[in-house]
């Protein structure tokens, strides 16, 4: 009777394995990019809608950025976090209502933990609101040309109408570096410490691939798991964006695959640059909700996994590297008191652009003035370049 019964088993599996290969393997957004100069070495649906997750915070950070550059907050000026904040599902970075830190320390938690309640203290202290924060964040991808996304939040929490592209978010990534390289090292941070608390970083690339400097990962159940990577290695400047991974380990290892491609070489230029890459507008955005969190995800990540089995047990890896993990040290600044003056002023911040409210000359254009604030993508080494004033040293 043994004999029938391993039949019976084989057939069983033949069976499995057979269905199994009838749940379609998607081929989700990838784009490779060469930074230095924008031509685009790889795309696959660049310009499809895509739910960003908390990609979203790149666009959080480059608001945050932009209002230091114009003087209107400073590195040091506190973010507390407000009781609405902390209603934020998490990621969270688990401090307390009414706590403070100085806005350097609350980006660092914002990028490396991707904290959705520092997300939302940080809208509301630079915009006074999370309402207006988001406005400027929908005014910033309006003038950078991101024509297939719109922010509803500034943490990436699910809204069906948050979308943005592969696309976008690579001159995303472009633009944070051109404007504020000097706010790259917060994206090659894996650790934040605060306290008793240690805030780590889901981006497995800065400690497992040699190179990798940032840039910031994603997920909510309508996405996939998203992921922009950075990466300088011999003299090559690679930036790649995977969207709707099924698992951290597809997400990381599709990257890595898209980057050595080309570092290697053997991902040629396409003929266009970043810049020429269109955008499916009004496509509606994909939702990977049943395929990543539904009652069949089981099955498709199991597709995903034979369709490209890298880093699986007992399967070869390309992160194998061994990088130590970059810490931040950040203070808690406790429960602020707004009512009562510091004990000594505070020096006058001079911003480094002028704001609408001090330019006198008639002649002088909103779109002039945006053009300070927003210069066209340029090459690297490019003359006339205009870059913000590098920031004091923190004492």
């Amino acid at each position: 009777m043994r004999f029938p019964v391993l039949l019976l088993r084989r057939f069983a599996i033949a069976l499995a394995l057979s269905l199994l290969s009838l749940v379609p393997a998607l081929a989700n957004p990838m784009l490779l990019v060469d930074r230095d100069n924008l031509n685009v070495l790889y795309a696959e649906q660049a310009g499809q809608p895509w739910h960003p997750a908390s990609l979203t915070k790149l666009m959080t950070a480059y608001v945050a950025f932009e209002e230091i550059a114009k003087g209107t907050v400073t590195l040091d000026t506190p973010v507390t976090l407000s009781k609405y904040a902390l209603t934020m599902a998490p990621s969270r970075s688990g401090l307390k209502v009414g706590t403070s830190v100085s806005l350097e320390d609350a980006l660092y938690i914002l990028i490396v933990k991707s904290a959705n309640d520092m997300a939302v203290a940080i809208a509301e202290t630079i915009g006074g609101n999370e309402a207006n924060f988001v406005a400027k964040m929908n005014d910033v991808a309006r003038r950078m040309g991101l024509t297939a996304t719109h922010y509803e939040n500034p943490h990436g929490l699910h809204d069906p109408l948050q979308v943005t592209s592969a696309r976008d978010l690579a001159v995303l990534a472009l633009y944070i570096e051109q404007s504020f390289p000097q706010y790259m090292p917060m994206f090659h941070t894996s650790v934040v410490r605060i306290g008793n608390l240690k805030l780590e970083s889901q981006n497995n690339l800065l400690t497992t691939f040699s190179g990798a400097i940032g840039m910031k990962t994603g997920f909510v159940c309508a996405s996939g798991l998203n992921l922009v990577a950075d990466v300088d290695r011999n003299g090559r400047r690679l930036l790649a964006v995977v969207l709707g991974g099924s698992s951290g380990r597809d997400r990381n290892e599709r990257a890595a695959e898209l980057l050595l491609k080309g570092l290697s070489g053997s991902a040629t230029p396409t003929g266009q640059t970043i810049l020429n890459v269109s955008n499916a507008v009004g496509a509606a955005p994909v939702d990977m909700r049943a395929n990543i969190c539904g009652k069949d995800a089981a099955t498709y990540v199991k597709a995903q996994e034979a369709a490209f089995p890298m880093g699986m047990k007992g399967q070869p890896s390309y992160l194998t590297d061994q990088i130590a993990a970059v810490e931040h040290v950040a203070t808690d600044l406790g429960r602020m008191r707004t009512d009562i003056a510091l004990p000594r002023p505070r020096p006058a911040h001079v911003p480094a652009f002028p704001s609408a409210a001090l330019v006198s000359d008639t002649t002088t254009s909103a779109s002039a003035l945006d053009a300070n604030l927003r210069p066209g993508l340029e090459l690297a080494g490019s003359p006339g370049v205009p870059y913000p004033r590098p920031r004091p040293a923190s004492r």
